[in-house]
Order: C-alpha cells, then structure tokens, then sequence
C-alpha cells in the first residue's frame, strides 16, 4: 500500500493527509524492499481470499470514511465522507463522494479520467487509455496522488495491499454486525500503521481500514468502514460517461510543487 501526495484525487477520493511528498514517503522503500517482509501465515491467507473475491469482473461498494487531520493550531479535525464505488473491470470506474465539503466524482470511461467538483462546479481530465491499474499508476504518477482505496480496485489487490508492508498478523477475531472478522494490523516504514479487518470465511470481504501515520505532525489517520458489496451489478457502458454540468467550468490539473518539504501535513480534503 503506497500513499504519496494525496492532493487532487486523495482531496476527492477521501486520501491520506494532504502535503506529504513522494521523497517522504518513498524515501525508505528500497531499504524495506531488502527486509523479507514477515507477514502470518494466517494474515496472508485471508488477503490472499480477499484478493481473489475482489477481483471479480464487476463490483459495487460503499465507504464510510473519516480523516483525522492537525487544524491550525494542531488541534485534531475530522472530515467525514460516504464513498459510492462502482468497478467494471478492465477499464471503468465510478467514484461519487458526498462529504462535509460538497459532492465530487472521479469517471473513468478507459479513455479519459474526469475529476469533477461540486464546489465551485469545476471539473479536470486526463487522458489515460487503458486498465483501472494502468489509470491509476499514470495519474498518480503524473500528478503524485494516491487514496488508501485504491489498493482494493487493483487487479490484484493483495499484492497491492502489501506493497512496502514488512510485517503483519492476525491480531484476533471479533464479531461484526453478527460476522466473525480478522482484526489485523500491518506496519509500513517509514511510519505507517494499517488496521484491516476482513471476514473470516472464503470471501473475506473488507469491513474496515485504519491508517495511522506515525510520522506525521499529531499522527492523523484514515479510517473507512465498507458496506453493501455487489457482484451481481450488470453497470452498462453509459453510466461511466461523464457529461459536465450546466456551466462547468474545466480547469487544468497541476502536478505537486518541486518546492514542498519532505514530512509537511497541510490540511486534507481542502480544509483550512
């Protein structure tokens, strides 16, 4: 699970915490690489299912999320946003985000990626042809964003989920909404904590996601709590077109500036 700027899509899509550069966050990458990643014969299995189970052809889920950010005086904020994901794989993705800061959408038709929002009816696009992965991996490239979601759109979503993990295990099983749950908990260098739960049975559904970052001023977190998973939707082609409101107006996507400080965290979600 790799987490760079999450200044546009992050800002939308319910990311990390705004401000933190890729050399922050990377920087010790390849040192961890070269740890064999020591990960619970138990905890593995059960992302091992997940992956499998979530990378049907067609998906639907919804996120409850909540970001817990450092407010000008370094008091802790929290923002508050519901997700609306919908996945047709290889190449179309629907993200509608209602929150404490308006409505915004992300519409990939696997040609072009829109960015929409309400605020101020603006709207951004990117052409990046190809696979939701492939979308994912050129924007955030080109723009340095990420959001802690991504990793279960991934056509492998396991593999993604571990990425830069070194340790993991299985912390115990709890009861959720009366189904038995894998409370696990992963550590990321150079500072992050990750709390998965998922289902204890062959689907392993995800049920929530914890994000601590530890290196970060106040320690803010991420967390998501997921619901109403579909693989019967049958999402025809049109529903991943996006048709600017009346009077949008496109603006041009800027990629992060050279000039930000390794380790900064500025306030998610466009909060002040």
């Amino acid at each position: 699970m790799r987490f760079r700027i999450p200044a546009l899509l992050g800002m939308l899509l319910c990311g990390g915490i705004a401000g933190v550069t890729p050399v922050a966050l990377e920087a010790a990458e390849p040192a961890a690489a070269q740890q064999k990643p020591q990960i619970g014969a138990e905890a593995m299995a059960a992302l091992q299912r997940m992956g499998e189970t979530l990378r049907q052809p067609q998906v639907s889920f919804q996120a409850q999320t909540i970001r817990v950010y450092a407010g000008p005086k370094g008091e802790p904020l929290h923002i508050f946003h519901t997700l609306d994901v919908t996945v047709k794989r290889p190449n179309r993705l629907l993200v509608v985000r209602n929150g404490d800061d308006g409505q915004s959408k992300l519409v990939y038709d696997g040609k072009t990626l829109f960015v929409y929002m309400q605020d101020g009816n603006k709207y951004a696009s990117i052409p990046v042809p190809g696979t939701i992965d492939g979308m994912m991996k050129e924007a955030m490239g080109r723009l340095g964003v990420d959001f802690p979601l991504a990793d279960f759109l991934s056509d492998m979503p396991a593999k993604a989920f571990l990425s830069g993990v070194t340790q993991g295990e299985v912390v115990n099983t709890v009861t959720i909404d009366g189904i038995p749950v894998l409370h696990m908990f992963f550590v990321q260098p150079p500072g992050m904590e990750l709390e998965l739960w998922l289902e204890k049975n062959a689907r392993s559904l995800p049920h929530r996601l914890i994000v601590t970052y530890r290196s970060l001023p106040g320690e803010p977190s991420f967390t998501a709590t997921f619901s109403n998973w579909n693989f019967s939707i049958h999402p025809s082609d049109t529903e991943f077109v996006f048709e600017p409101p009346p009077g949008a107006v496109r603006v041009a996507l800027k990629p992060p500036a050279a000039t930000e400080q390794p380790g900064r965290a500025n306030a998610p979600g466009g909060a002040k």
